[in-house]
């Protein structure tokens, strides 16, 4: 019995410390430093909405496209205009878009604690079914970025068309601390 005590000890110091020890490591824009990432001015809403919305600890984020640094947007369907590490590239632009309007939302992206729920639509031809690949440029910079608290549930869907025939439009939920 007192063998059981003592491991199942050392199992709880363990797990705690390790706990701890990824708490004092968890800095989201430190990664993005070291990722080479800068973040911008989020842009201004296309219509009669805003960017964000927090309720609770919850901020849902409002759709965004791969608008590029330079102010243009990566324009085309997949399938047909762009190829599938195209639109990964474009959707990973997509979310360092989002990332910028966390970051003036929170001021400290430490506050993030869960990437809850990303929805990604891919604007493609009918027959294109390679939707999670392209995405798959989004949840990975989360991941980069969040590190375990940037896996998140997702959906990954085919469009007919995009505004402004943008290449991929992502929203997302966010868990913040209170």
């Amino acid at each position: 019995m007192k063998a059981f005590s003592l491991i199942a000890s050392i199992l709880v110091f363990t797990s705690f410390n390790g706990f701890a020890q990824n708490e004092t490591e968890y800095n989201p824009e430190a990664k993005l430093l070291e990722l080479g990432i800068e973040l911008s001015e989020p842009s201004a809403p296309m219509a009669n909405y805003v960017n964000a919305v927090r309720t609770g600890n919850l901020i849902f984020l409002a759709g965004k496209g791969p608008t590029k640094p330079d102010g243009e947007n990566i324009t085309g369907k997949l399938g047909k205009d762009l190829t599938i590490e195209e639109g990964y590239e474009a959707a990973r632009i997509t979310g360092i878009n989002q990332i910028s309007v966390l970051k003036m939302e929170l001021g400290d992206l430490k506050k993030v604690k869960r990437i809850v729920k990303v929805r990604g639509m891919v604007n493609a031809v009918p027959d294109f079914t390679d939707q999670p690949k392209v995405i798959n440029g989004y949840s990975d910079l989360m991941v980069a970025v969040f590190g375990e608290r940037g896996k998140h549930a997702r959906a990954a869907v085919g469009m007919g068309s995009l505004p402004g025939n943008i290449a991929v439009e992502v929203e997302m939920i966010v868990e913040v601390e209170d």
